[in-house]
């Protein structure tokens, strides 16, 4: 896969993406790298996170197969001894395998679980709980004095794991065992207790967290260790590792160095010590990413043992820093364009996200609107077809009105009315008596149905509408006084009018078309 070429992830089936997806979880490594690292590992989870944090050394098995398929070429055979005596005279420059540097283990302290018989059973284990005690001190003694010996052999003929395990077999650990971040600030705490304040800042984690956090973030890690059994110990921090150029070189933030420290009395800083094969005290230890190696491997890059000036061990760690700082700054860049990359991809999502949240809100405005529409045509389909069934009733209701009302009287006790109509009727003035025990309500009737009873008899025979109650547009009232008569069904045209008088009918107009 080559780089800057987005991984195609639908190559991968389901259980390989979710494997995927947990990876990336836990160690936040990128997909083009994650992949090779998952095919390596068989699409083992576990395995692909142990080799990420503990360094992703070689591929054994891929190793083996390229070497099952291309077989090295047998090396030529000297026909005579002169050509022998001919090639070992030859003193040209071969080529040599550049050294790679020795992986740097991630410590997890590990929680002692301690059992105590008691009772009875306590004084029956007595003895054997002696013969251990003693057999422990002998391991001990005898751990040190392999690990003295191994410190003469060569690297390539030295175990790294015998001494240090026959050693911790019998060393006794003068502290309980607590957490990473607890015992961190004990040994800052009593750090500053025996040599004052200082610039120094060690990180407040574990050994475990502090590499981890070196690899995150492309730092330099820093572990010092410290027996305070050993003699030197003490002058070492006072004059080299506390002296002003080391503390400010260690402490600016340009060089990004993490500073952790330990003592080796504790748990942690002792599985340390043996993990990193830890025979001399002070011991420090210079530890970064080696993308060279592997792009995930922790190498360490510099070993400061034993007692030096301080010239001389903050060379040891400027020569290291500036040998590998290029490297890191290339990962940096490599992340800063990943990271530039990833953004634009988001940003351009999200611009395509709002974009596409502005065109369905749009839509959903549309649809809204032709909704609208639609229901407002039914309404004014609706309102039509009743004012349509209300004129028609009303319609029936006047021809119906129109046959029940009284003939034009023609007694003397006749009451006497001019009415004077509005335009919508056709205007004019209409003369007329009314029995004087006419309603007003049989008054505003006449006006109701004065068309059509000018138009003569009427032939239609007409039933009053079921359910129609028939509201009057119109009114009539009195000129001098002013007075409004309502259409009442027990108040008479006599009681209100006497003998005759003038009355003027008045359209009633709506609020709305007031309005």
């Amino acid at each position: 896969m080559a780089d800057g070429v987005e991984f195609d992830l639908g190559q991968l089936s389901s259980q390989q993406q979710e494997a995927l997806q947990q990876y990336t979880d836990v160690t936040g490594q990128e997909i083009k790298d994650a992949v090779p690292l998952l095919e390596r590992s068989q699409w083992n989870v576990q395995i692909a996170i142990a080799k990420f944090f503990d360094g992703d050394g070689p591929d054994l098995v891929a190793e083996a197969q390229a070497a099952q398929d291309n077989p090295r070429p047998a090396a030529a055979r000297y026909e005579n001894l002169h050509e022998s005596f001919l090639d070992a005279d030859d003193d040209r420059p071969r080529r040599t395998r550049s050294p790679r540097t020795e992986a740097a283990p991630r410590v997890v302290p590990q929680q002692p679980v301690s059992i105590r018989p008691r009772g009875l059973l306590s004084i029956l284990l007595a003895p054997f709980s002696t013969t251990w005690s003693l057999t422990r001190g002998v391991l001990g003694v005898f751990g040190r004095i392999i690990s003295f010996f191994f410190a003469f052999l060569p690297a390539s003929f030295r175990p790294r794991y015998l001494g240090t395990t026959i050693r911790g077999l019998g060393q006794a650990h003068g502290r309980t065992a607590t957490l990473p971040q607890e015992a961190a600030r004990r040994f800052r705490r009593e750090f500053e207790e025996a040599y004052g304040t200082h610039g120094l800042v060690f990180f407040e984690g574990g050994h475990a967290q502090a590499l981890d956090t070196a690899k995150r973030d492309l730092k330099f890690f820093l572990m010092v260790l410290i027996s305070p059994e050993h003699d030197d110990t003490d002058s070492f921090i006072r004059n080299t590792l506390l002296s002003p150029d080391v503390v400010s070189y260690i402490s600016d933030p340009s060089n990004n160095i993490i500073l952790w420290g330990g003592n080796v009395a504790d748990p942690e800083a002792h599985q340390v010590a043996n993990e990193y094969s830890c025979l001399k005290y002070p011991f420090s230890c210079l530890v970064c990413l080696t993308p060279k190696e592997g792009s995930t491997r922790m190498g360490i890059v510099k070993r400061l043992v034993g007692p030096m000036t301080p010239a001389a061990y903050l060379s040891g760690l400027q020569d290291a820093i500036t040998k590998y700082s290029p490297d890191l700054n290339g990962v940096r860049a490599e992340r800063a364009a990943q990271e530039h990359a990833r953004n634009l991809r988001n940003e351009q999502d999200s611009a395509y996200e709002r974009s596409l949240a502005r065109d369905r809100e749009r839509a959903r405005q549309k649809r809204e609107a032709e909704a609208a529409a639609a229901a407002a045509e039914k309404r004014a389909l609706e309102e039509a077809e009743r004012a349509a069934r209300q004129e028609e009733l009303r319609r029936q209701w006047r021809i119906w009105r129109a046959t029940t009302v009284a003939p034009e009287p023609d007694t003397k006790d006749a009451v006497r009315l001019a009415l004077n109509m509005p335009a919508s009727a056709g205007g004019g003035r209409v003369i007329r008596r009314f029995a004087s025990d006419t309603t007003l309500e049989e008054l505003y009737a006449f006006v109701e149905c004065y068309g059509l009873l000018q138009e003569g008899p009427l032939n239609e025979k007409a039933a009053e509408p079921e359910g129609y109650e028939h509201k009057y547009g119109f009114q009539v009232a009195s000129v001098l006084p002013r007075e409004t008569f309502h259409p009442s069904k027990t108040i008479t045209i006599g009681q209100k009018m006497g003998r005759g008088g003038s009355l003027v009918v008045e359209d009633l107009i709506d609020e709305e078309e007031e309005e």
